[in-house]
């Protein structure tokens, strides 16, 4: 099954934009810029681009509202996402059929390590599980090789493998007239 996006076979669409990278390197590189407001309490809405905003909340066990998901589950559904994605794309270059592609993943977490209970434990996932269900009349040594050349390019599953080089900046903004220079800014 072809896979079309604005009048476009997205096979086509990727082949367009490798050969315009090919001929010009400084193609392949950007920034994504993302920005997170705090709304109080547990809560914040993220925007993206021109995309309704997300709101982003804690479950009540951590004193949130539950208005959304959190942050955790936001990464869990980045890397569903990205795999799917990204199988869905390589078997349209493959020609391979597919009918339909769902990815669960499941993450465990110890929260001793969020809470501050046990420094031994990292904060975040301990481990993090895929499950992808594929319906196709495609031969499963095929399928198994397509999840092998998924799990190797898609974007989210690479940072998630790899650790990714991260620099926080602080930016603090006081408020006029208290004798305090208005930002400050510091790089960690």
């Amino acid at each position: 099954m072809a896979i079309r996006t604005n009048g476009m076979l997205v096979k086509e669409a990727v082949s367009n934009l490798a050969a315009a990278i090919r001929a010009n390197p400084r193609l392949a590189t950007g920034t994504t810029t993302v920005r997170v407001h705090w709304q109080g309490g547990t809560q914040a809405i993220g925007r993206v681009r021109q995309f309704e905003p997300i709101v982003i909340d804690e479950p009540p066990a951590f004193g949130g509202t539950d208005r959304g998901p959190n942050p955790a589950e936001l990464l869990l559904v980045a890397l569903g996402a990205c795999q799917e994605l990204t199988l869905a794309v390589l078997a349209e270059q493959l020609g391979l059929q597919i009918e339909s592609i769902e990815v669960e993943v499941q993450g465990e977490l110890d929260l001793r390590g969020f809470l501050g209970i046990d420094r031994a434990v990292r904060p975040g996932f301990q481990r993090i599980e895929m499950t992808v269900h594929i319906t196709s009349p495609e031969p499963e040594e095929r399928l198994r090789d397509l999840l092998d050349l998924a799990d190797q390019l898609c974007p989210v599953s690479d940072m998630l493998r790899q650790p990714v080089p991260t620099e926080t900046i602080l930016e603090v903004s006081h408020p006029m007239g208290t004798g305090v220079d208005p930002v400050l800014t510091t790089r960690r």
